[in-house]
């Protein structure tokens, strides 16, 4: 995991600028579906993306990262109690949080030991919700580009905990019964340098970097851009959300 922090450190600026939104309704569902609105976590909250649209929702909301400079740099986090935390370790008291989330991290640290952070933390009833979402859907043409570069380009580069997110989360097991979450994504629009942009932040892209002394998307540019079309017009693009949530049973 500290690897992986530092690697989110080290762009931080380009994370927060540059990942895509999760919808709305997703955290009106949260919302619904916790016990109370009194205080939310946000679990390796990252730049912040799905920590800010809690505050619509939740009277306190609280966000933690093993990164300090993703949570400095996060322009997002305003009205947020930030702190730095090992997601295993987690400076909170008993049955304090009705929400807990995390956003393409849980990979990262899926473990008994977070897991019984979560039974710790959740008041009766609370719901612990977590979600991922891997490649995304442009075109046929498009699409097939950035399938070759994330299998073959970067498929050594990969953390290992990457492979949870290509299995949607299949392969991690919550201890306590889990609940279905209705089918959600996200959708945006993007230009041609902001896709660029987003393909830097994945962390596979920054250990090919370090190893081969250069960015593998420079390389990548004049082949997507090709399947593209027109740098000058921007494309719709999708991404399906996966999911694991549960609520742990109340010691």
């Amino acid at each position: 995991m500290t690897e992986i922090s530092q690697l989110f450190g080290a762009r931080a600026d380009a994370y927060a600028s540059f990942r895509p939104r999760y919808p709305n309704e997703l955290f009106a569902w949260l919302a619904a579906n916790s016990p109370n609105t009194d205080s939310a976590l946000d679990v390796a909250c990252g730049s912040g993306q799905a920590s800010q649209p809690l505050l619509a929702h939740f009277q306190q909301v609280l966000a933690c990262d093993a990164s300090v400079e993703q949570l400095s740099a996060s322009r997002e986090l305003a009205g947020v109690q930030r702190f730095a935390a090992d997601a295993k370790q987690l400076p909170l008291a008993n049955q304090s949080l009705d929400l807990m989330i995390v956003a393409q991290a849980l990979h990262w640290f899926a473990s008994a030991d977070f897991f019984a952070e979560v039974q710790r933390l959740l008041r009766p009833g609370g719901l612990f919700c977590a979600w991922c979402y891997g490649l995304m859907r442009i075109d046929d043409a498009v699409d097939s580009v950035i399938n070759r570069f994330y299998w073959q380009t970067l498929g050594g580069y990969w953390p290992s905990g990457r492979a949870s997110i290509d299995a949607g989360y299949s392969d991690i097991h919550l201890p306590f019964a889990a609940i279905p979450v209705p089918a959600f994504a996200m959708q945006a629009q993007w230009s041609f340098e902001h896709l660029l942009g987003y393909l830097r932040t994945w962390s596979a892209s920054q250990l090919w970097e370090r190893k081969n002394g250069h960015d593998p998307v420079t390389d990548l540019a004049p082949v997507l851009q090709q399947a593209w079309g027109d740098i000058k017009q921007p494309r719709f693009i999708h991404w399906p959300l996966h999911f694991v949530a549960g609520s742990p049973p109340h010691r």
